[in-house]
């Protein structure tokens, strides 16, 4: 047996049906019951009030249905805002559709969505709609209820506004003469209020009821809800553009170091990689993301990791990377990787590529033994000047290491040139050490230079007596490593101080860079006149070291000498002998 339908399930069309006929049945008894009377005849007692009573009972069934049909219909358009809300992240959309709705369903005139701003509190009108001239640029509503509603965070329903007590005082409320207003909060899951929802009636009184409240503030819930994830979304979004952003700055940057840098994680898997390292080891960047570095690059090991992660401490050195038939020379620099509070969550490696820095620095040592390490040094200073000189102030020192006379004569020529080269090098690391320049070699002579284009010094003088005594010295140690007590001593060292030119000489293909002039002459007749062990400075060398000094050197004493006279030269040198220090 069929169950029996409750009110929800009568259409409404079928309740007005019912009272038409209800009707109809009473105006036909009423005639039925004129005639009756004439008759002298009446109807069965409470006849018509019976009828009247089915007809009180319908229109409060239909007033009923039509409430809960309307209701139903709110709460439907509730849903739907809802999954329109969930589908999208424009507000703009969300809104517009959401006081469309809000305003066909509470009967209101004109409706709008305010928003706060939650960096500077002002107030915003996100959307607004009038049913007379649609959308407006400004709030034309009452703001004393909106202010209030946004500063208490409680809804506010009055059915007649403007004969209301509350806002008898309120002069927007009277200006305005609303007669229907209803407002509710927007709030976030904080239960902070982030705006309002705002409807009202110019014409009509009690439009709005506890009802129409109810399905508001469910609205205000599901906008709420909309601005939350419209400003995750943007928060999101902007974050995620500031990401990408740094991804791009940080990848710039990486691209940009001509050094390989790799890092690593807590694992000593690697993490990231730039170009330069890729190329520098022989690998795809892509490929080597995630493996151990241990693995990719071999050269560093576990104990290097260890001692960065564990010590915190930098690691450095150099070795041969070798990759099928080529190798290369690569400097490692590993530095620990620390977190913003200072953990050490990687190590950082930093590669260099040195393989032709070192092939220069191979060739240029060579070159070193054939040319003075000055000249090495400032080559490009060098091949700058042109042919021809430059007259400067500066001090030459000829030397003679030991004359060849001196030599066993049973020595083979090899054996000799062997034997030759230690007095060599003994004279010209003290030479080096006093930051002269070697202009040659002459067999068993060298000649020196001080304050030239290459090796600029105000001292020049006292320099090259420094290399002088520090000769001396050194040869006394050659001799008692060699076994011997030369009387007197081999060497021979000649000193004087002028001006001369100095630059390069030679040809476009083929040039020297030299000193030319009589201080250079002159230089080498206090050689010639110097006698076995002596050390011989002219009165011009004395000069200048006492203006660089302010004084003589310290426990040195410049024994008076006969002068000399050289050749080509009329007037005589003043010389002294060196004899002590």
């Amino acid at each position: 047996m069929p169950e029996p339908k409750t009110s929800s399930d009568i259409p409404l069309d079928d309740i007005q049906r019912l009272r038409a006929m209800v009707t109809e049945v009473k105006t036909a008894l009423k005639n039925q019951a004129e005639l009756l009377q004439m008759r002298g005849m009446s109807l069965p007692p409470g006849a018509l009030s019976n009828l009247d009573s089915m007809d009180s009972e319908l229109g409060t069934l239909q007033k009923n249905l039509g409430g809960e049909s309307t209701e139903l219909l709110q709460l439907r358009t509730l849903a739907a805002t809802s999954a329109l809300i969930n589908s999208s992240r424009d507000l703009d959309t969300v809104f517009a559709r959401a006081i469309e709705e809000v305003i066909r369903l509470t009967g209101a005139e004109r409706g709008y969505i305010v928003l706060i701003d939650p960096q500077t509190g002002e107030q915003h009108l996100r959307i607004a709609r009038d049913l007379d001239t649609g959308t407006n640029a400004t709030f034309q509503g009452s703001k004393t209820i909106l202010n209030e509603v946004l500063a208490s965070g409680e809804p506010l329903l009055a059915d007649n506004a403007y004969k209301d007590p509350r806002f008898a005082d309120r002069g927007t409320v009277a200006q305005i003469a609303l007669r229907s207003v209803l407002c509710v909060p927007l709030k976030n899951k904080s239960n902070n209020v982030v705006g309002a929802v705002y409807v009202d009636n110019r014409l009509l009184a009690g439009v709005f009821d506890r009802r129409v409240l109810s399905i508001l503030v469910g609205f205000a819930n599901q906008m709420a809800v909309a601005v939350e994830n419209a400003r995750l979304f943007m928060q999101g979004q902007a974050n995620l553009n500031n990401i990408s952003e740094l991804n791009e700055v940080r990848e710039n940057v990486f691209g940009s170091i001509e050094s390989g840098v790799i890092t690593t994680d807590s694992v000593d898997a690697i993490r990231t990689i730039n170009n330069a390292a890729a190329s520098i080891i022989g690998c795809e960047r892509e490929k080597v993301l995630g493996m151990p570095i241990t693995n990719v690059i071999p050269l560093i090991t576990a104990d290097h990791l260890r001692v960065v992660h564990e010590q915190d401490e930098r690691q450095s050195f150099e070795d041969t990377l070798v990759n099928g038939d080529s190798s290369k020379i690569i400097t490692f620099k590993l530095s620990p990787l620390k977190d913003a509070s200072g953990t050490t969550e990687g190590a950082a490696v930093v590669l260099d590529d040195v393989t032709a820095q070192r092939e220069r620095e191979a060739q240029l040592s060579v070159i070193r033994r054939y040319l003075p390490p000055a000249m090495v040094d400032n080559i490009e200073a060098i091949s700058g000047l042109a042919l021809g000189g430059e007259r400067r102030e500066l001090t030459c020192m000829y030397v003679e290491v030991r004359p060849l006379a001196t030599f066993p004569p049973d020595l083979r020529p090899r054996e000799v040139m062997a034997l030759l080269n230690e007095y060599h090098d003994v004279a010209t690391a003290c030479i080096n050490n006093s930051n002269g320049v070697i202009d040659k070699y002459m067999g068993t002579e060298i000649m020196a230079l001080y304050n030239t284009q290459l090796n600029p010094m105000e001292d020049h003088a006292h320099q090259a007596l420094e290399a002088a005594l520090l000769m001396r010295e050194a040869f006394i140690k050659l001799y008692e490593w060699q076994g011997i007590n030369p009387q007197p001593h081999y060497f021979r060292i000649g000193i004087h101080s002028g001006v001369a030119t100095t630059g390069n000489v030679g040809s476009i293909s083929r040039r020297d860079f030299t000193a030319l002039g009589d201080t250079i002459n002159l230089s080498h007749r206090l050689l010639e006149n110097a006698k076995p062990g002596q050390i011989l400075v002219s009165e011009a060398c004395c000069g200048y070291i006492y203006k660089a000094l302010g004084k003589y050197p310290d426990g040195v004493v410049f024994g008076g000498q006969e002068p000399i006279k050289a050749k080509g030269r009329q007037q005589v040198t003043t010389v002294y002998e060196v004899l002590s220090r």
